[in-house]
């Protein structure tokens, strides 16, 4: 089973995703974290991409793919994997298309979490975190039992700049721009699954297991 997750940031895709891998026992991937692993590694791969981040430059969508491509080559993902975060625009996943073409592999299932924008400014606007501990709470689902205070450590929580209203709108104007028409891309293709990510984890959860069983 390959699956794509499609969201805006804060609706919750990667949770999904995690809870997808677990329950099918197949890798969650994200390019962070393969970029991650090839630079510990110091391979060939991570060594070019490595040189564009430290310069503050994004990897090219051909090596970007590369990498992916290389990860999905590796036993783990014999059964599926899924993506959590990538493709991110149209001409990434046309590049995939035709990289696991190649293969003679296609993605199965595109998951679109869907949530209003105005919900998950209140979502991650309500995010609060401990920079000592790395522990993350939320105002209103996750509270901790000292208001501003980390349950684990005891340090003063904060709200991060990438949790600020006005970051957060920004992070969404970007979406709507480049990774939005991917909904459109998938939908074509027949194989994109929308669920209300408004909905508690566990239900949506529920709906998105219940359209990959059917």
């Amino acid at each position: 089973m390959k699956i794509v997750m499609l969201g805006a940031p804060g609706a919750g895709k990667g949770t999904q995703a995690k809870r997808i891998a677990e329950k099918y026992n197949i890798p969650h991937i994200s390019t962070g974290d393969i970029f991650r692993d090839n630079i510990k590694k110091g391979t060939e791969l991570g060594g070019k991409a490595k040189s564009y981040m430290d310069q503050g430059l994004l990897v090219p969508d051909k090596l970007v793919i590369d990498l992916v491509v290389d990860r999905v080559k590796q036993d783990d993902c014999t059964n599926g994997y899924v993506f959590d975060g990538f493709p991110r625009t149209i001409p990434q996943a046309e590049a995939l298309d035709a990289a696991l073409k190649a293969m003679n592999e296609e993605i199965d299932y595109a998951v679109n979490v869907e949530v209003p924008d105005s919900n998950i400014v209140d979502r991650m606007s309500g995010r609060r975190a401990c920079l000592n501990c790395g522990a993350t709470y939320h105002l209103e689902h996750i509270p901790t039992k000292v208001e501003g205070i980390c349950d684990t450590c005891g340090t003063e929580l904060v709200l991060r700049d990438d949790d600020k209203p006005e970051t957060v709108l920004k992070r969404l104007k970007v979406y709507h721009e480049q990774t939005q028409p991917l909904i459109d891309y998938y939908r074509d293709k027949g194989i994109l699954i929308e669920v209300d990510g408004t909905k508690d984890m566990a239900e949506v959860f529920t709906a998105i297991v219940s359209v990959l069983e059917k």
